[in-house]
């Protein structure tokens, strides 16, 4: 069966590079999926999961803002913060949701509560993304 290569790079070093059957992206128009053949396109991307498949085993990451560039033989993700799910700790992002929401609920300048809520948004993702991965290892 046909594959696509996924490479996903940030700041500091490539993340992984790897041949896919399925990735699926989190754009900042909204998710997409992608797969071998794929037309060719560019785009934004926006906080959120990214998650590629390898036959029956689908592994999850974090993604912070960037772009992605799809061809149809490759997926090139330029992520300003990217993590694999197995790199978080589930109790401490789970510290980091309580404290970002606690930061919005004291509220502050309209710079304040939007810098509480991008780190809630952030905080949540970790914590969804580290608590998926712990599921499928226990399966």
């Amino acid at each position: 069966m046909e594959k696509i290569l996924l490479e996903i790079v940030t700041p500091d070093r490539l993340l992984l590079s790897k041949e896919v059957d399925e990735v699926t992206c989190p754009g900042t128009e909204g998710e997409f999926g992608v797969l071998p053949g794929h037309c060719q396109f560019l785009s934004s991307l926006h906080v959120g999961e990214l998650k590629y498949r390898v036959g029956d085993e689908v592994n999850y990451m974090t993604m912070m803002w960037g772009f992605v560039d799809v061809t149809p033989k490759r997926v090139t993700v330029l992520a300003e913060v990217a993590e694999h799910a197995e790199d978080i700790d589930v109790e401490r992002a789970q510290a980091k949701v309580v404290e970002a929401e606690a930061k919005v609920a004291a509220g502050g300048s309209r710079e304040e509560v939007e810098a509480a809520l991008t780190s809630l948004e952030k905080a949540r993702l970790r914590k969804k993304v580290a608590e998926r991965a712990q599921k499928s290892r226990a399966h």
